[in-house]
């Protein structure tokens, strides 16, 4: 037996060697009762700013473990979980088709990879080109504003993750987030995303784990499909028995995991003509926020700001209207850049990214705002996306029409009054800004809850409202403003079709939209024989 130990506090310039020892002297033991050690968990805790330290989770197995099977008094033990993933045990059905896999975000790629380890050498299908190719077509859209609208920081290999944080945290309790972090680092992710308290990769980083597992998925017989969308699909009863894709004719499927991702508009028109259940389903929208990282540095860490260990601070941060309306801030990038993340022709759309070591010089986050579906334009199934459109070619035109983006300094627009120089927060958004009035970028009801929750984020992080901190706008893509309904064996409407991931409404970020994927292929694996 092993027992877990809980908060053990170390001082920031701790080295892994010292843990054992630390741990001794928290139980009231020997260091050679301690046969075996790991550490599972390493996350910083900054709640006294005057005493910043480690507060770290490690696994024992002592010599004599009785009296530590409840836990002391001041200290916080229990056993080691059995936790570990076990994988599905195949079913009996015969499949009438391939297991087809439509898009290569986290949910598509993990349940892919779940697929492809069972045998079912499934085919993934994915709209935009693989990620080194994508990569291109992004840099030359930042750097000359031209637009593929098939390959971009939405469609292609990856995912819409694969140009943001690379944020691995999550709410969710799920065992398979353990087994995600695992089959990241198998394909090339850092060891060190296993133990920390709040595991990133960076885009960097994220686009050879993304090659990586694609190459895992093809060598356990796994097939992909690039620049090949979903078109429409064939459906006999109420049962799915094909697909059709553009320029490549149609192909018979048995089983199908839909995880397109939040932005394929063009898609989701296409499925709710197939009769497809889906519902509109509330989302946020928004602007991105620049600050200097090192106030951020200083406000989260105090005089501890700058240590080698500790790295670019983060912030998340919520306030509540007596209007109804909540702001948010969301997928905060320490030490990263505001990106242009259109899909559309004629559309702005802004999201944050940042590179593995963190290291630019503003920190940036969307601060956002909840939209119902009572805000649409009409009540229409898709009326979400229209109402993202109308915002976005909006922001289009205050940019100037060439993909840059509106921008004003935040005391301008707490005071509503126009912009004329940047103060000492650089813009890092490209293809470059142009200055306009923001609070005419949204519904008056975004700019009026984000003018009540910015003196609130400032009391909780100094100088969140320093006058020349830079919003860029618009950020519109938060999630998905559909569900596609499923039952609780993860089919739709449409039996074989299986949703799946953030594009679905099932997931919010990497780590939920990988886990929804692998309870998805789970599903499948279960029911269905591995194909002869």
């Amino acid at each position: 037996m092993a027992i877990r130990l809980f908060e053990l506090k170390l001082p920031l310039d701790h080295d892994l060697e010292s843990i054992p020892a630390a741990a001794a002297r928290a139980l009231g033991i020997g260091r050679a009762d301690i046969l075996e050690w790991s550490l599972r968990r390493e996350a910083i805790d900054a709640r006294r700013k005057s005493a910043l330290h480690f507060s770290c989770t490690v696994d024992l197995r002592l010599r004599d473990e009785r009296p530590f099977l409840s836990s002391p008094k001041g200290i916080k033990l229990g056993p080691v979980p059995n936790n570990g993933y076990t994988p599905t045990s195949p079913g009996r059905e015969i499949l009438d088709g391939r297991v087809v896999v439509v898009g290569t975000g986290p949910a598509g790629l993990f349940a892919g990879l779940a697929l492809a380890r069972a045998g079912y050498r499934p085919l993934l299908l994915e709209r935009g080109k693989p990620v080194d190719e994508r990569a291109l077509d992004v840099e030359r859209f930042w750097s000359e504003g031209v637009l593929d609208p098939e390959s971009n920081a939405q469609f292609g290999e990856g995912g819409a993750g694969t140009f943001s944080d690379g944020k691995l945290t999550t709410l969710i309790n799920d065992p398979r987030c353990s087994h995600v972090l695992e089959e990241l680092v198998g394909a090339g992710a850092p060891e060190s995303i296993l133990v920390s308290g709040r595991p990133h990769l960076g885009t960097d980083t994220l686009r050879g784990v993304v090659k990586g597992l694609r190459g895992i998925i093809t060598g356990l017989g796994g097939e992909f499909l690039f620049s090949t969308a979903l078109r429409d699909l064939r459906v006999e009863g109420d049962r799915l028995s094909g697909i059709e894709l553009g320029g490549r004719g149609e192909i018979r499927a048995g089983a199908l995991v839909l995880a397109i991702g939040h932005s394929a508009d063009d898609t989701f028109a296409a499925l709710a003509k197939s009769g497809l259940a889906m519902t509109p389903k509330p989302f946020a929208v928004g602007l991105r926020i620049e600050h200097p990282q090192e106030l951020i540095d200083v406000a989260q860490y105090g005089g501890f700001a700058g240590h080698p260990r500790l790295g670019a601070a983060e912030y998340k941060l919520a306030w509540h209207g007596q209007n109804g309306r909540s702001a948010f801030t969301f997928c905060m990038c320490p030490g990263g850049e505001v990106v242009a993340a259109a899909s559309r022709e004629g559309c702005l759309v802004t999201n944050g990214m940042s590179r593995a070591a963190r290291d630019g010089h503003n920190a940036n986050s969307a601060l956002l705002v909840n939209v119902t579906p009572e805000d649409f334009p009409s009540r229409e199934l898709l009326a979400g996306f229209e109402f993202q459109r109308q915002w976005e070619s909006l922001a289009f035109s205050m940019g100037g029409g060439d993909y840059r983006a509106p921008a004003q300094l935040l005391g301008d627009y707490l005071r509503d009054r126009a912009s004329v120089r940047i103060g000492s927060v650089e813009p890092s958004y490209k293809p470059g800004i142009r200055f306009a009035n923001l609070r005419r970028a949204l519904p008056p009801f975004v700019a009026s809850t984000l003018v009540g929750a910015i003196p609130d984020f400032a009391r909780r992080i100094g100088g969140f409202d320093r006058d020349d901190a830079l919003l860029t706008g618009v950020e519109t893509r938060s999630s998905s403003p559909v569900r596609i309904v499923r039952a609780e064996d993860f089919q739709s409407s449409i039996r074989g079709l299986y949703p799946a991931g953030e594009g679905a409404g099932y997931a919010g970020g990497i780590m939920s939209a990988a886990v929804d994927g692998l309870r998805v292929a789970e599903a499948i694996i279960g029911r269905f024989a591995v194909p002869a």
